[in-house]
This record gives C-alpha cells, structure tokens and sequence, in this order.
C-alpha cells in the first residue's frame, strides 16, 4: 500500500520530519499542551503480529479535550460516533512516518448539524498536528 492511496476528503495528510517513535513523543507533547488527553495508544502492528499478520508500523491514537467535545455531543448526541478525535501514524514502504487525521469539524456541521461556534476548537486540530510534525 502506498502513500498515495485513495482517502476521504475530511482525511488531513501530513508528513512528518522526524523518525517514527518521535512523531509520536511530538504529537502527544503537543496534544498534552493544549489539554487534550490521549485516550488510547493503539500499536496496530504488534497486535497483528499477535495473530501471525505483518503490518507496517501503525499506531492509532485516540485523544480529545471533553471542554470541546461535550458541547458538540449535548447538541447532538450522535456526534459520539465522531468523538473523541483519531489519527493513525504510519510508516510507508520508503521509511516516510505519515500522519492521517479525519477532520471530523468538516463533517460535525453538515452531517450532524452543529453549529460552527461548537466546532471552532475542532477547527484548530489540522493546524496543531501539522505544527508538532515541523
């Protein structure tokens, strides 16, 4: 599977400068800084090769501030399935550490209509990972 393979939209691509275990050490530093707790750490490539599967180096990382959340999830309890935030760090098949995040504030308005106030500290998510990969 390559870099380039097909995605959604509210998918933000980025590509990280450094290696794949201090991407990681960054993005939770910075994830810490603005009040964000990482809910889950997931390495999807040891659990694999739990079951006898190889998989690139992959780590799921569940996180999110429930001050931002909450209010999206009182004004539509269906806003849950979208929160709290996800990103998944990968390594490519040329040793480039990639960092996906499903910008859900693209789809919280539409899809689940809430308003843009609720999903102003959303907003600023893209902007906070991109700066932690530098």
């Amino acid at each position: 599977m390559t870099a380039d393979v097909q995605h959604p939209a509210s998918v933000v691509r980025l590509v990280s400068a450094s290696d794949f275990d201090t991407t990681i050490a960054k993005l939770k530093t910075a994830l810490a800084t603005v009040g964000a707790t990482v809910f889950a750490d997931v390495d999807q490539r040891d659990a694999a090769q739990q079951v006898g599967l190889d998989l690139r180096r992959t780590r799921f990382i569940l996180f999110g501030n429930p001050k931002a959340g909450t209010p999206v999830m009182v004004a539509n309890p269906h806003a849950a399935l979208e929160l709290p935030l996800r990103l998944v760090v990968w390594e490519d098949e040329d040793g480039q550490v990639r960092v996906d995040y499903r910008d859900v504030a693209q789809t919280l308005g539409p899809l689940y209509g809430i308003d843009a106030a609720l999903l102003a500290p959303l907003k600023r998510v893209p902007e906070l990972l991109q700066g932690a990969l530098l």
